[in-house]
């Protein structure tokens, strides 16, 4: 992909990159202080939660890349558009297929929130597709970012050998995060927008924080009713209850607006 100029502006504050970084700084710092982001930081992940976070994220980058792939000639799209370097669905299909085992498709339950985050997603790519540059900075940055350390705690809380159920972290095809975020970031300040649509993808990108606080905070509360439910049988929630157990299903569908989306600890 060729690399585009970038458009002189008057100050480094004029880029689009600095500006969604200012206009999203409360949710930032709140996205990582939500319990369930601050127990991840401290280790305290099992194996369940682990398991209900790849459920959602491979719905939501399943959305997320089927529309940049959709709109990758789109102006907007075109510069910030690296499915070689960022690309998460395999490496989701490979850590699912590791927990689940071949048929894991099958063992998916996509809960209400994480349902309305990728309809947010195919809204926009089909009737504003610049806007998905706010998505996509959020996300992608975010993983090569706090994902990293994430990656580390997973693997270690979880007793995890090599990438094995963690290759949603690794990307082989990023050589240096820095150097490539720098070259994200002077990508998408290339990008040509008017002050409207500016104004557009910059409450885009506190929306898509705004819509990972409410995920983190469902997902401790769903987290907690499995619990409940759990206590007293001697039998700790597994994959197999969370994919087999009718009272758990109707949970997630009905019940439970949860969704995942692991967005590492936001360090853009």
């Amino acid at each position: 992909m060729e690399s585009m100029k970038s458009k002189p502006r008057e100050a480094t504050g004029s880029d689009l990159s600095e500006q969604i970084k200012a206009a999203t700084k409360d949710s930032h710092v709140r996205a990582e202080n939500t319990q369930l982001m601050l127990n991840y930081q401290k280790g305290q992940i099992t194996q369940t939660q682990y398991k209900l976070l790849l459920c959602s994220l491979y719905e939501i980058y399943r959305a997320l890349e089927a529309e940049l792939d959709r709109n990758a000639d789109h102006p907007a799209v075109q510069p910030i558009y690296f499915p070689q370097e960022l690309a998460r669905l395999e490496t989701l299909e490979l850590d699912l297929e590791h927990f689940f085992g071949p048929h894991w498709r099958k063992r998916i339950t996509v809960p209400a929130a994480t349902h309305r985050y990728t309809q947010r997603l195919r809204e926009i790519g089909k009737n504003s597709p610049d806007l998905l540059v706010a998505h996509a900075y959020t996300r992608y940055l975010g993983d090569l970012s706090g994902g990293q350390v994430l990656g580390k705690i997973t693997q270690k809380s979880l007793g995890l050998s090599g990438n094995k159920g963690v290759f949603f972290f690794s990307f082989p095809g990023v050589t240096s995060a820095n150097r490539f975020k720098q070259l994200y970031r002077s990508r998408m300040n290339s990008i040509e927008l008017t002050e409207q649509q500016r104004r557009e993808v910059l409450d885009e990108a506190t929306r898509a924080f705004e819509f990972n606080i409410e995920v983190f905070d469902d997902l401790q509360k769903m987290l907690s009713i499995t619990e409940e439910a759990s206590s007293g049988k001697g039998n700790d929630v597994t994959s197999k209850t969370f994919s087999s157990s009718p009272a758990l299903q109707f949970a997630l569908g009905v019940g439970i607006t949860l969704a995942t989306v692991g967005m590492g600890v936001y360090a853009f």
